[in-house]
């Protein structure tokens, strides 16, 4: 018999949903439910989404079971195989030792983790920050190894040493032509600010608050088309440049930007020069949002901030060719994508 979904808070912290297209014929005499829950497709370097959401429900336990719509462990062990064979992408739950992970196996993904209170996790060779309740989060970056340790320490001894997969991805390339030069090649005179400002966010990205507000279900900061990617590389006026980090949602100057889940202003800066009017969320135990490109920021730093909370308002500042908010991801310096958190944008926005 199948057990029952695990509360909100033994989800993935989010619900993840995911959808797309027509793998169904890789299963022998696929129903319905198996149809819908494999219905993905991949378009370019994104996972685009189809009308069909899966909710996926972990159980406190990996190993008593997991529901997708009803459907057993043993068929969504099936999927996730499939899915990772076909599309680079593991969504899954595994457990060890006595723990529990739950999230996106793959470059850009997060992964939220539960274990015996008092034990202490390594993520390769960084110490991670455990909760009182035994809560803990981690990512991959855009161009993590394929494999990630994991150890886990209780009672002062090595209990488990542990190599999770992380799928690789592919990405676009991007060419941007007729940027003002200076915002290609900044100008010497530029760079001491230019130093400044990246401190100024590196140090915000270092906050390892004991908040779990990374626990909380994620909603989008604004509606609109998406007009940039995570992971692509832009060529800008025929020079290569850093990878795009963010996902980039379209919207007129003065839109309003909501908070997508609890935390703290760890950084509300009105202008820089790369990323104009600035603003650092952080979620938590190294998790945080950062909101670029702003026309107004409407926080503080030090701010308490709810989900749905307004922070910012949209704008075209810094260097961007033209309206829209650019949503960035961070565990500390590993930089996610906001797309494999989030799931599809609703339809209607993308109109």
């Amino acid at each position: 018999m199948l057990a029952q979904p695990a509360p909100v808070e033994a989800r993935l912290g989010l619900v993840t949903r995911w959808r797309a297209a027509a793998v169904a014929g890789q299963i022998a005499n696929p129903d319905k439910r198996h149809r819908e829950l494999i219905d993905m497709v991949k378009v370019g370097s994104t996972l685009m989404y189809s009308r069909k959401w899966v909710d996926v429900f972990a159980q406190n336990d990996c190993g008593k079971g997991i529901i997708v719509n009803g459907i057993g462990r043993d068929m969504i062990k099936k999927v996730a195989a499939i899915m990772l064979s076909l599309f680079g992408m593991l969504i899954f739950c595994e457990a060890f030792a006595g723990v529990e992970l739950n999230g996106v196996f793959q470059q850009g993904g997060m992964v939220i983790g539960k274990t015996t209170p008092g034990d202490v996790v390594w993520v390769g060779d960084k110490k991670v920050r455990v909760s009182q309740e035994g809560r803990f989060v981690f990512g991959f970056g855009r161009d993590h190894a394929k494999k990630q340790t994991l150890k886990i320490e209780r009672n002062g001894q090595l209990v488990e040493t542990k190599a999770v997969e992380v799928a690789p991805r592919e990405y676009n390339i991007q060419h941007i032509d007729g940027l003002p030069s200076k915002h290609v090649s900044p100008p010497e005179s530029v760079l001491k600010r230019i130093r400044q400002e990246t401190a100024l966010v590196k140090a915000a990205r270092k906050t390892n608050d004991q908040r779990t507000d990374f626990l909380s279900t994620f909603e989008w900061p604004l509606l609109g088309p998406i007009t940039g990617v995570y992971g692509s590389q832009r060529v800008l006026n025929g020079q290569p440049k850093r990878p795009h980090y963010g996902l980039d949602i379209a919207a007129p100057v003065g839109t309003l930007v909501t908070a997508p889940a609890p935390g703290i202003i760890t950084l509300a800066h009105d202008d820089m020069y790369y990323s104009g009017g600035t603003v650092i969320l952080d979620h938590g135990h190294g998790l945080s949002s950062t909101f670029i490109h702003l026309s107004k920021v409407l926080v503080k730093d030090g701010d308490v901030i709810k989900t749905g909370d307004p922070i910012a308002e949209v704008g075209s500042k810094g260097r961007s060719t033209g309206p829209h908010l650019d949503w960035r991801m961070n565990w500390f310096n590993q930089r996610l994508d906001p797309a494999l958190i989030m799931g599809p944008m609703p339809e209607q926005a993308e109109k």
